[in-house]
């Protein structure tokens, strides 16, 4: 069970790295000064998380290698984050849908990792579950705010709704591993994942007036290390001074 651990944790670290890193290119871009810290602080507390569990992914690995090995020296092929999370930054209202989606799955996995049988994981739920409901009150206000505002604002979010739906569907995808690891106890199940995932959505939609999408096809392939041609561009930028000075110490 220990290389489905390492699996779990190493996709859902990456998962957190390359949401904060997305959300940290915001830094100085938010639409007024709070709104710009809250951001950075959601970015900050997705790479806490992420370096909880790439630190737990790298002991269970056992070949030496360091979370800062998993950050740093992997090219796109080797990450395994959802594609949702990679997606580039447009309008704010496109940066406030897609954080929602994720906080909106993050939410549930949070709460119920409390409960896992492997105390690493239920650590990292543990001390990551306030922070998402926090994460999750902020976008859910920004998708009433943004959906009930402006005609302008309005066409923006359902806009972002529409393009981003079709990645959502790559969160509640089940390997072997993940079930052997649901049915040990150790992680939620994807089915118990999806429906309280999906009640979230419902609830603040109808609350802004939003219809959930109806069925449609579901792009996938982050977790085989099958990107869009984003996240080379992003792990270029985001590793250059360790790939230009690879020995150096600060």
């Amino acid at each position: 069970m220990k290389e489905e651990k390492f699996d779990y944790a190493l996709r859902m670290g990456d998962t957190c790295l390359v949401l904060s890193h997305r959300l940290a290119e915001l830094c100085s871009k938010g639409p007024f000064l709070e709104e710009d810290i809250a951001l950075t602080n959601i970015s900050l507390d997705l790479l806490g998380r992420c370096e909880l569990f790439l630190d737990y992914a790298a002991e269970l690995e056992g070949k030496g290698r360091t979370a800062d090995d998993l950050y740093y020296r992997r090219n796109e092929r080797q990450y395994f984050n959802q594609l949702l999370v990679e997606r580039p930054n447009k309008d704010y209202a496109f940066v406030i849908m897609r954080q929602f989606l994720s906080d909106a799955f993050m939410l549930p996995l949070m709460n119920d990792m409390k409960l896992s049988k492997d105390e690493r994981f239920a650590a990292i739920a543990e001390k990551g579950h306030k922070e998402t409901a926090y994460h999750f009150r902020h976008s859910s206000s920004w998708i009433i705010r943004l959906a009930q505002g402006t005609e302008e604002s309005r066409k923006k979010i359902e806009e972002a709704l529409d393009e981003l739906w079709m990645y959502t569907g790559e969160m509640f995808e089940e390997t072997e591993g993940d079930k052997s690891l649901a049915q040990a106890g150790m992680t939620p199940s994807n089915n118990d994942l999806k429906a309280k995932w999906l009640k979230n959505v419902k609830e603040v939609f109808d609350e802004a007036g939003l219809e959930i999408p109806g069925e449609r096809w579901m792009d996938s392939g982050g977790r085989k290390g099958e990107h869009s041609e984003y996240l080379g561009h992003m792990i270029a930028d985001m590793q250059y001074l360790v790939r230009a000075y690879p020995n150096d110490k600060w």
